[in-house]
């Protein structure tokens, strides 16, 4: 039988609408969710992203600043404007796109922008309160998968959830909201020995590898939930996961495509983390 098609661009859009309404409240009482994003560069897929979270902002009505900045943009000058962004009361969150120019220390950039306004979860102080389970902006793309577990009725607690990668922006902190959910979290990587063994005990099975149809039936318990965060393109030109979709297809109990499942999420958890940000720095 077929696995349960986890539509991401179906949740996205009901995310989307409470979204709407929490923002028309907040105008309500003169509160504006403000998304500042800054673009360094001439990268084709980052030119696509900003742009589409730039539309985001327009169908939800928030404010919008796109800083599209030149390759030879200095590091002082892309600090100097993180700055002026902080102090910017219409602003409530702050993106700088990745990659930047190899010139530019990216650490530093992210340690520039106020944890306030951190919506893409990545500061210090917003990975620290993940850890140890305070209150923060999440990660944009762990937080969806998170909601895409919990809105396909799936029930975390007490389940054995297998990450299979452990990079800072996915990895490590969908590790984190699963324990925080109270799943038995087993992170896999590039040196596991026998990953097939230990992916095959997942009843969650979350994949950030970055390379294409690696995960096929053989790691996949059968009725496991199976989340594909990879987007790999290939020779010819078609997107696919780092899951082999339609090998596991009739293996898994629920399974994301991609494109379609992870993607749409993470921008709409931008947007939730936007309209978070506001919340708090409105009050």
């Amino acid at each position: 039988m077929s696995a349960q098609r986890i539509d991401g661009k179906q949740i996205s859009e009901s995310i989307r609408k409470e979204i709407a309404r929490e923002a028309e409240q907040l105008k309500s009482q003169g509160i504006v969710p403000g998304l500042a994003v800054v673009l360094v560069g001439e990268d084709p897929a980052s030119k696509v992203y900003v742009g589409s979270k730039e539309k985001a902002c327009h169908q939800l009505g928030f404010y919008s600043e796109v800083h599209r900045l030149p390759e030879s943009t200095t590091q002082e000058e892309l600090l100097a404007l993180i700055d002026r962004l902080n102090a910017q009361p219409t602003v409530h969150g702050i993106l700088v796109q990745l990659p930047l120019p190899s010139h530019i220390d990216e650490k530093a950039v992210i340690d520039a922008i106020a944890p306030e306004k951190d919506v893409d979860g990545f500061h210090p102080i917003s990975v620290g309160n993940l850890v140890i389970g305070d209150d923060s902006l999440l990660p944009c793309t762990p937080a969806g998968v998170i909601e895409l577990i919990k809105r396909s009725g799936v029930e975390i607690a007490g389940k054995h959830a297998v990450v299979i990668g452990r990079s800072n922006i996915v990895g490590k902190p969908v590790a984190m909201l699963l324990l925080r959910e109270n799943a038995t979290v087993t992170i896999c990587h590039s040196r596991t020995a026998d990953l097939p063994a230990i992916a095959r005990q997942a009843d969650i099975l979350v994949v950030a590898i970055g390379r294409p149809k690696v995960i096929r039936r053989d790691c996949v318990k059968p009725g496991a939930v199976v989340i594909d965060v990879g987007v790999n393109r290939l020779p010819d030109g078609k997107l696919a996961g780092d899951v082999d979709y339609d090998d596991c297809l009739d293996v898994a109990g629920a399974i994301t495509p991609v494109p379609g499942g992870v993607g749409p999420m993470t921008i709409t958890m931008l947007m939730k983390n936007t309209l978070e940000a506001a919340k708090r720095i409105g009050r």
